[in-house]
């Protein structure tokens, strides 16, 4: 199981180094499009700047939506971690149960000389 954990973090991993390379590039992209957009705008050419504006404005789009198409999967991702660890605790607790209650016993007991220290 820990073997299984472990291939799964290398996996977020992996995914979250490649989704942070297509960030940077998507903004240097952006960047790059107004950067011609405000230079094109110094001479005035109307035709010039129809066109660097329709092209800002879609790198804007692709951008955006890959930006919330990023926040769903880290949602996603988020979410199945937290509920296969869950799991995993409660598999735990219902294999161990006495060792479960000693745990959470000397956790109160931490926990009560913290609070009673004040």
């Amino acid at each position: 199981m820990a073997e299984r954990t472990s291939h799964a973090q290398q996996d977020n991993t992996s995914r979250t180094h490649e989704s942070t390379r297509q960030l940077k590039e998507d903004l240097h992209n952006l960047s790059q499009t107004v950067e011609e957009l405000v230079s094109a705008t110094a001479d005035d050419s109307r035709n010039n700047i129809k066109e660097l504006r329709a092209r800002a404005e879609q790198r804007l789009q692709d951008t955006r939506s890959r930006l919330e198409a990023r926040g769903e999967r880290a949602y996603h991702d988020a979410r199945d971690s937290v509920t296969h660890q869950a799991d995993a605790c409660d598999r735990y607790v219902h294999d161990n149960p006495w060792t479960s209650i000693g745990i959470g016993a000397a956790v109160g007991v931490v926990v009560g000389m913290l609070i009673g220290r004040r």
